[in-house]
């Protein structure tokens, strides 16, 4: 969109706050952003020279301006972090969504076990978390379970089942680790005090935990029952001891979520600590790659909407290094520059700081790794991802190719070693398949590619990708099995567009990250294929190779040619049509030339 062809729209844009989105010519959403006022934010990226080349480039694709008012900055907020995380726009900051983060789960179930789960699910039980380490997870457990006895076991304890005396006590009750709810020596009132303790614990508020087990010890101690009081002093104990490690100010006096960001050319490196009750409970680093010229402010504004939704973060304060304009309901902004805060603040920049150290360090290393090696260590990541018995270092894809629904042809490419090796790729005029079939286009390449390997004994790839989905796949496969080389090699579908990996008789597709190394290469493959299979199908179309009967009708040119199978597909579709459609796309003079010819060819 030219800035003429922006200030015409100008007028219809509101001066509200809320969100804006940018689309291509293809209807692709580019960017979405959020305003204090919509109009004159997006009038800055047309008034003036943009801040650097990838504004330039986002510019220069917008084609159509979306916008959806909000009541309010904050509800702006919340719209735009959904929107961004759910359509992961090109020219937006990538967020890591927290599908692959660890949770703690207290299951909603009698007698709830407390478990690590990386999946989230809707079904009434307590998540906390996610965490950004596994270790941490598992740690806590094990912390968990070491002070406040909950079991392990996955017995279906119904009172019915219980009362029926379904189940026998395990050697973690004679441990001291379960209380045997499954006999009925725990009552389920006992039981759940301990998980809302465990919950407490979880939370960080260690206080209510170790008032609890102060009652609990008093009344062993009431029952002359001196060892287990013993052993609940000394978990009381270990628990005062790991809180004042654990606690940066005083207990109980702040509640907040601390976010620090440093900047270095185009990555941001974020630290964000969660602390209840004066105690860092969780502490979470984000790498993010910019993609235009955002602020640090505005890239900490992003940031501390998306972790807090991710989190569900109930806190009240928010203390970050320096202002920013972000504006949520009921919270509190603080910029610290002493005190208590300030010490938090700088706990935050220290692991900041850290991270960043560590992604310079590793680009270090990363410049000094020998080239050849990149290339085998994917290959290794496909293989484990995809489940194949041999690393891939042979790789075949496959690709249909037509002209506007005419003319199919098909190409192959091949990697070795995971780089392309231009001496075994192939191309194929499709000879069995009458009209367009994708499908048997595929079957028709694949088995012919492969019954020639065989005849002449040469090796087959470990794995082949189709480019396609299951329709294709499946097609592929039974030249596969009519091969007998079944077990022999992989085939893989890849979905067009969305970029999904389909496998043989598998209901749903394998989804890999956007940046994964493995798909990256899988991807490269693919638009090899693509450029490969339409430089041969232009090379054709250029030589004049192609032939279709239409183009032996006086008066009805190429031009013509393309367009009629553009809009109708093929020659029968073309014959099926009625003269006032011919018509309307051709004019009355070439619309009775094609009809003519058709029904002469009929009469012979």
């Amino acid at each position: 969109m030219t800035a003429e062809e922006f200030h015409h729209i100008l007028p219809s844009l509101p001066k509200e706050p809320g969100v804006y989105r940018y689309f291509d010519k293809n209807g692709i959403l580019l960017y979405v952003g959020k305003a204090k006022n919509i109009r004159n934010r997006v009038s800055s990226y047309f008034s003036g020279k943009p801040a650097n080349q990838k504004t330039t480039e986002l510019v220069s694709r917008i084609h159509t301006i979306e916008y959806t008012i909000a009541p309010s900055e904050t509800d702006a907020l919340f719209l735009e972090n959904t929107l961004i995380k759910k359509h992961q726009p090109k020219f937006n900051i990538e967020l890591k969504d927290d599908k692959t983060y660890p949770f703690i789960v207290i299951k909603n179930e009698p007698y709830p076990r407390i478990f690590l789960t990386r999946r989230k699910i809707h079904d009434g039980s307590t998540y906390i978390g996610p965490y950004s380490s596994v270790g941490k997870v598992r740690e806590l457990i094990e912390f968990v379970q070491q002070h406040l006895p909950i079991r392990t076991c996955s017995l279906p304890l119904t009172p019915k089942n219980i009362a029926q005396k379904k189940f026998k006590k395990c050697l973690e009750y004679q441990l001291g680790n379960c209380h045997a709810p499954c006999e009925a020596l725990q009552s389920e009132s006992e039981y759940m005090e301990n998980v809302s303790q465990i919950k407490n614990m979880l939370n960080g508020n260690l206080q209510s935990v170790i008032r609890f087990l102060k009652a609990e010890m008093k009344i062993k101690a009431n029952e002359l029952n001196f060892e287990k009081a013993a052993i609940l002093q000394k978990k009381i104990l270990y628990l005062e001891n790991y809180q004042s490690k654990s606690t940066v100010v005083n207990a109980g006096a702040i509640n907040a979520d601390v976010f620090y960001l440093i900047r270095r050319n185009d990555m941001a490196f974020m630290n964000y600590l969660m602390v209840r009750g004066g105690t860092v409970i969780q502490s979470n680093n984000s790498e993010v790659a910019t993609k235009l010229d955002e602020t640090d402010a505005e890239i900490l504004a992003t940031l501390i909407s998306h972790f807090r939704s991710m989190l569900n973060s109930d806190a009240t304060e928010v203390i970050i290094p320096f202002p920013i304009d972000w504006v949520a309901d009921g919270i509190k902004v603080t910029v610290p520059r002493k005190g208590v805060r300030f010490q938090l603040l700088e706990m935050s920049r220290l692991n900041a700081f850290h991270l960043m150290q560590e992604h310079q360090r590793k680009q270090a290393l990363h410049l000094k790794a020998r080239q050849e090696d990149l290339p085998n260590a994917i290959l290794h990541e496909i293989q484990k991802l995809l489940h194949l018995k041999n690393i891939p270092v042979h790789i075949e894809c496959f690709d249909n190719s037509n002209f506007h629904g005419a003319y199919p042809v098909a190409a192959m490419v091949c990697f070795k070693n995971g780089l392309p090796s231009k001496k075994d790729y192939r191309t194929f005029n499709i000879k069995t398949v009458t009209g367009i079939n994708d499908f048997a286009s595929m079957k028709e390449v694949v088995y012919r590619r492969y019954a020639r390997l065989i005849n002449e004994h040469a090796d087959m790839p470990q794995l082949v990708i189709i480019d396609g989905g299951k329709g294709q796949l499946n097609a592929a496969y039974e030249s596969i099995s009519e091969l007998g080389l079944t077990g022999s090699m992989t085939l893989i579908g890849l979905a067009k567009n969305v970029e999904e990996i389909f496998f043989i008789g598998d209901q749903h597709s394998l989804k890999l990250p956007v940046n994964d190394p493995a798909l990256l290469l899988i991807r490269k493959i693919r638009d090899e294929v693509h450029r490969f299979g339409i430089s041969y199908h232009r090379d054709k179309r250029s030589k004049g190779t192609f032939k279709n009967e239409l183009s032996s009708i006086k008066g009805i040119g190429n031009e013509t040619l393309g367009l009629l199978l553009k809009t109708f597909k093929s020659n029968m579709g073309i014959k099926e049509v009625t003269l006032d459609q011919l018509e309307k796309l051709i004019g009355k003079q070439k619309a009775k030339l094609i009809q003519n010819y058709f029904k002469i060819k009929g009469e012979g």
